[in-house]
Protein backbone atom coordinates (compact mmCIF):
# COMPACT_ATOMS: atom_id res chain seq x y z
CA UNK A 1 0.00 0.00 0.00
CA UNK A 2 1.60 3.40 -1.07
CA UNK A 3 1.77 6.11 1.51
CA UNK A 4 1.50 9.75 1.36
CA UNK A 5 3.59 11.78 4.17
CA UNK A 6 1.88 14.55 3.04
CA UNK A 7 -1.54 13.57 3.07
CA UNK A 8 -3.09 15.82 6.13
CA UNK A 9 -2.71 18.96 3.83
CA UNK A 10 -5.73 20.31 3.48
CA UNK A 11 -4.52 21.65 -0.33
CA UNK A 12 -1.17 19.90 -1.95
CA UNK A 13 1.58 21.91 -0.96
CA UNK A 14 0.08 24.61 1.84
CA UNK A 15 -0.65 23.88 5.43
CA UNK A 16 -4.10 24.93 5.08
CA UNK A 17 -7.18 26.04 2.95
CA UNK A 18 -6.84 28.77 0.68
CA UNK A 19 -9.01 31.87 2.46
CA UNK A 20 -11.83 33.82 0.30
CA UNK A 21 -10.41 35.12 -2.98
CA UNK A 22 -7.27 33.17 -3.35
CA UNK A 23 -6.99 30.92 -6.34
CA UNK A 24 -3.77 28.46 -7.21
CA UNK A 25 -2.47 29.41 -10.50
CA UNK A 26 0.31 26.89 -10.72
CA UNK A 27 1.87 24.25 -8.98
CA UNK A 28 5.44 22.30 -9.69
CA UNK A 29 8.15 21.18 -8.29
CA UNK A 30 11.81 20.74 -9.29
CA UNK A 31 13.01 18.69 -11.94
CA UNK A 32 15.20 15.85 -9.92
CA UNK A 33 18.22 15.87 -12.28
CA UNK A 34 18.26 19.82 -13.03
CA UNK A 35 18.65 19.69 -9.65
CA UNK A 36 21.75 17.38 -9.47
CA UNK A 37 23.51 19.45 -11.88
CA UNK A 38 22.55 23.14 -10.68
CA UNK A 39 22.30 22.27 -6.84
CA UNK A 40 24.17 19.93 -6.21
CA UNK A 41 26.94 19.83 -8.97
CA UNK A 42 26.90 16.54 -10.12
CA UNK A 43 29.19 17.27 -13.31
CA UNK A 44 31.67 18.98 -11.17
CA UNK A 45 31.80 16.15 -8.91
CA UNK A 46 31.76 13.29 -11.64
CA UNK A 47 34.57 15.47 -13.60
CA UNK A 48 36.98 15.66 -10.35
CA UNK A 49 36.77 12.07 -9.55
CA UNK A 50 37.41 11.19 -13.38
CA UNK A 51 40.50 13.59 -13.40
CA UNK A 52 41.44 12.02 -9.91
CA UNK A 53 41.84 8.09 -11.62
CA UNK A 54 43.00 9.76 -14.90
CA UNK A 55 45.97 11.63 -12.92
CA UNK A 56 46.81 8.40 -10.93
CA UNK A 57 46.88 6.47 -13.64
CA UNK A 58 49.55 8.27 -15.61
CA UNK A 59 51.23 8.72 -12.39
CA UNK A 60 51.31 4.78 -11.78
CA UNK A 61 51.98 4.11 -16.02
CA UNK A 62 55.62 5.70 -14.92
CA UNK A 63 56.40 2.71 -12.53
CA UNK A 64 53.60 -0.32 -14.01
CA UNK A 65 51.80 -1.26 -16.62
CA UNK A 66 49.11 0.87 -17.85
CA UNK A 67 46.46 -2.11 -17.19
CA UNK A 68 47.90 -2.19 -13.93
CA UNK A 69 48.34 1.51 -12.99
CA UNK A 70 44.76 1.73 -14.36
CA UNK A 71 43.34 -1.43 -12.19
CA UNK A 72 44.98 0.63 -8.96
CA UNK A 73 43.19 4.06 -10.09
CA UNK A 74 40.12 2.48 -10.37
CA UNK A 75 39.35 3.18 -6.65
CA UNK A 76 38.76 6.61 -7.55
CA UNK A 77 36.17 5.50 -10.47
CA UNK A 78 34.43 3.19 -7.49
CA UNK A 79 34.24 6.00 -5.17
CA UNK A 80 32.84 8.60 -7.58
CA UNK A 81 30.21 6.81 -8.54
CA UNK A 82 29.28 6.09 -4.94
CA UNK A 83 29.03 9.96 -4.60
CA UNK A 84 27.37 10.68 -7.24
CA UNK A 85 24.37 8.19 -7.10
CA UNK A 86 24.15 9.38 -3.23
CA UNK A 87 24.04 12.51 -5.31
CA UNK A 88 20.94 11.62 -7.28
CA UNK A 89 19.08 10.43 -4.45
CA UNK A 90 19.29 13.91 -2.74
CA UNK A 91 18.36 15.00 -5.45
CA UNK A 92 15.17 12.66 -6.00
CA UNK A 93 14.06 12.77 -2.45
CA UNK A 94 14.74 17.09 -2.25
CA UNK A 95 12.56 17.20 -5.63
CA UNK A 96 10.00 14.75 -4.52
CA UNK A 97 8.99 16.45 -1.41
CA UNK A 98 8.71 19.87 -2.54
CA UNK A 99 5.93 22.05 -3.65
CA UNK A 100 6.02 24.93 -5.34
CA UNK A 101 2.70 27.12 -5.66
CA UNK A 102 1.74 30.37 -7.38
CA UNK A 103 -1.53 31.72 -6.47
CA UNK A 104 -2.81 34.96 -7.27
CA UNK A 105 -1.42 36.64 -4.14
CA UNK A 106 1.17 34.93 -3.22
CA UNK A 107 4.10 32.45 -3.69
CA UNK A 108 4.21 29.13 -1.15
CA UNK A 109 7.31 27.04 -0.86
CA UNK A 110 6.74 23.93 0.76
CA UNK A 111 10.09 22.70 1.25
CA UNK A 112 12.61 20.32 3.18
CA UNK A 113 12.80 16.66 3.18
CA UNK A 114 13.77 15.66 6.71
CA UNK A 115 12.65 19.04 8.30
CA UNK A 116 9.56 20.20 6.33
CA UNK A 117 8.60 23.70 6.18
CA UNK A 118 6.30 26.10 4.28
CA UNK A 119 7.26 29.49 3.28
CA UNK A 120 4.50 31.79 2.20
CA UNK A 121 5.26 35.02 0.28
CA UNK A 122 3.02 37.44 -0.44
CA UNK A 123 3.59 39.49 -3.51
CA UNK A 124 3.75 42.71 -1.62
CA UNK A 125 6.54 41.41 0.25
CA UNK A 126 8.69 41.00 -3.23
CA UNK A 127 10.58 43.71 -4.52
CA UNK A 128 11.79 42.15 -7.41
CA UNK A 129 12.11 38.57 -9.26
CA UNK A 130 14.97 36.82 -11.93
CA UNK A 131 15.17 34.36 -14.41
CA UNK A 132 18.00 32.13 -15.04
CA UNK A 133 17.01 30.08 -18.09
CA UNK A 134 18.80 27.32 -18.74
CA UNK A 135 18.41 25.87 -22.24
CA UNK A 136 16.36 22.96 -22.00
CA UNK A 137 14.06 24.76 -20.44
CA UNK A 138 14.33 24.52 -16.99
CA UNK A 139 15.22 27.56 -15.05
CA UNK A 140 15.30 29.03 -11.26
CA UNK A 141 12.92 32.05 -10.30
CA UNK A 142 14.60 34.42 -7.49
CA UNK A 143 12.97 36.60 -5.39
CA UNK A 144 14.31 39.33 -3.61
CA UNK A 145 12.40 39.83 -0.61
CA UNK A 146 11.92 43.80 0.85
CA UNK A 147 14.56 44.63 3.46
CA UNK A 148 12.09 45.11 6.18
CA UNK A 149 11.30 41.18 6.27
CA UNK A 150 12.36 38.75 8.50
CA UNK A 151 15.99 37.57 6.98
CA UNK A 152 15.09 33.47 5.84
CA UNK A 153 18.31 31.15 7.07
CA UNK A 154 19.99 29.82 4.06
CA UNK A 155 20.96 27.05 5.61
CA UNK A 156 17.42 25.55 6.26
CA UNK A 157 16.30 26.77 2.70
CA UNK A 158 19.20 25.23 0.71
CA UNK A 159 19.13 24.29 -1.50
CA UNK A 160 15.52 26.12 -2.74
CA UNK A 161 17.68 29.94 -2.54
CA UNK A 162 19.60 31.64 -4.84
CA UNK A 163 23.23 30.41 -5.11
CA UNK A 164 25.68 32.74 -2.72
CA UNK A 165 23.48 35.18 -1.32
CA UNK A 166 24.26 34.27 1.99
CA UNK A 167 23.73 37.71 3.10
CA UNK A 168 20.53 38.68 2.16
CA UNK A 169 19.23 34.94 1.34
CA UNK A 170 16.46 35.08 -2.17
CA UNK A 171 14.08 32.29 -1.99
CA UNK A 172 14.57 30.74 -5.39
CA UNK A 173 11.66 28.18 -7.50
CA UNK A 174 14.50 25.86 -8.50
CA UNK A 175 15.37 24.33 -11.55
CA UNK A 176 11.39 24.00 -12.62
CA UNK A 177 10.11 23.20 -16.40
CA UNK A 178 8.65 25.75 -18.72
CA UNK A 179 10.94 28.15 -16.28
CA UNK A 180 10.28 30.89 -18.85
CA UNK A 181 6.53 30.34 -18.73
CA UNK A 182 6.36 30.50 -15.03
CA UNK A 183 8.02 33.94 -14.94
CA UNK A 184 5.30 35.29 -16.72
CA UNK A 185 2.93 33.58 -14.88
CA UNK A 186 4.21 34.78 -11.46
CA UNK A 187 4.82 38.55 -13.02
CA UNK A 188 1.46 38.78 -13.94
CA UNK A 189 -0.22 37.76 -10.79
CA UNK A 190 2.00 39.70 -8.36
CA UNK A 191 1.47 42.88 -11.27
CA UNK A 192 -2.13 42.65 -10.54
CA UNK A 193 -1.74 42.10 -6.75
CA UNK A 194 0.10 44.58 -6.09
CA UNK A 195 -1.81 47.41 -8.20
CA UNK A 196 -4.76 46.05 -7.03
CA UNK A 197 -5.58 49.04 -4.12
CA UNK A 198 -6.06 47.72 -0.65
CA UNK A 199 -9.39 48.91 1.05
CA UNK A 200 -9.87 49.26 4.93
CA UNK A 201 -12.45 50.08 7.34
CA UNK A 202 -11.95 52.06 9.72
CA UNK A 203 -13.82 54.02 11.95
CA UNK A 204 -15.31 57.33 12.05
CA UNK A 205 -13.26 58.96 14.77
CA UNK A 206 -9.78 57.77 12.40
CA UNK A 207 -11.25 59.27 9.31
CA UNK A 208 -11.29 62.66 11.28
CA UNK A 209 -7.84 62.52 12.59
CA UNK A 210 -6.52 61.15 9.27
CA UNK A 211 -7.77 64.10 8.06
Amino acid sequence: MSHDDFQTEPVRGLPENLPSGEEILWQGQPEWFALAKDALNFWWVAGYFGFLFAWRTIAGAATTSWTESATAASFFLVLGALVCLLLLVVAIVQAKATVYTITNRRVAMRIGAALTMTLNLPFRQISNATLALRKDGTGTIAMELAQDNVRLSYIYTWPHIRPWRMKQPEPALRCIRDAKKIAGILAQAAETEVNTPRVERVTSGDAVAAE
